[in-house]
């Protein structure tokens, strides 16, 4: 990579899948992210879209970006090779994913979140709407978390009391937006990488939940706390009782992905979770 050739630009399709699949990689490697962007399912589904626009030099693709139009905003990914960067194609592929928007606006996703990325945004004029940190924790050392006093844990049942403590754990956070119990539980029922083992309900000593973790694979995908029993380690445990049985499951890692400004990113650092790059969401009207 790197080579001074000429860029040839043309569409990009399901053939191209390994290649596109290999510049996700080499973004992840350099930026760091969220590394299922890595693997063929999620490039697929972020830039085989509507319309797609490739840059090839010497047959190895430098960059490409794919629009989903006919929705309201638009909504594009797009990847730079690291060694083809500071070279205007960042800027090339948002001229090209703006064409094709349309008036209703366009809506930027990136996995793999850089510096120069969000600079180009910036001076184009669109607005940051989401910003996630991507955390790793090592499964060779493990938090040792005490259970808080008086608290049980046990695995969740996916009904009505999982949902209630879910929507009770974040209903105070701004922004928030109360999904229909059915679907919210559904989507979890049917992800084949849902662990039910894993998944888990803290109880006080009367009985009524405290708080709860939900897991997708080797990811901790969500943690909640009811309000009247924040401040007492319970997001702490549940979370050292998951990496514990992820560890003895034969996990080398866990994985959480935490919003830029929540203050539990702090917590989970303490715990051991290192950053791994970030991802983020831009808005142009």
């Amino acid at each position: 990579m790197g080579g001074t050739g000429a860029v040839v630009w043309r569409e990009f399709g399901e053939d191209d899948l390994p290649a596109l699949t290999g510049l996700a990689q080499a973004c992840l490697a350099t930026d760091g992210g969220l590394p299922l962007f890595g693997r063929t399912p999620l490039v697929r589904a972020r830039l085989l879209q509507t319309r797609t626009h490739g840059a090839w030099c010497g047959g190895e693709l430098v960059a490409a970006v794919g629009v989903g139009a006919g929705r309201t905003p638009a909504t594009a990914t797009g990847l730079v090779h690291p060694a083809w960067r500071g070279r205007g194609l960042g800027g090339a592929l948002l001229d090209w994913a703006e064409k094709y928007a349309g008036d209703g606006g366009l809506l930027v996703t990136t996995e793999t979140w850089n510096a120069d990325a969000e600079e180009l945004f910036t001076e184009r004029g669109y607005t940051r709407t989401f910003l996630e940190w991507v955390l790793r924790h090592d499964l060779d050392a493990l938090p040792e978390v005490a259970a808080p006093d008086g608290v049980t844990v046990e695995p969740a049942t996916l009904g009505p009391e999982l949902f209630a403590t879910y929507r009770a754990s974040f209903a105070d956070r701004p922004g928030f937006v109360e999904p229909d119990a059915d679907e919210w539980l559904g989507d979890l029922r049917d992800d084949e990488d849902f662990r039910p083992e894993l998944t888990l309900l803290a109880r006080g000593p009367d009985g009524e939940a405290a708080g709860f973790v939900t897991v997708l694979d080797n990811w901790i995908d969500q943690v909640g706390v009811v309000p009247g029993w924040r401040g007492r380690r319970i997001g702490a445990y549940l979370v050292a009782r998951v990496l514990g049985g992820l560890a003895d499951a034969g996990a080398d890692a866990a994985w959480l992905c935490v919003n830029d400004d929540n203050p539990a990113a702090e917590l989970y650092r303490r715990l051991g979770f290192r950053d791994f790059g970030r991802r983020a969401r831009y808005l142009h009207d």
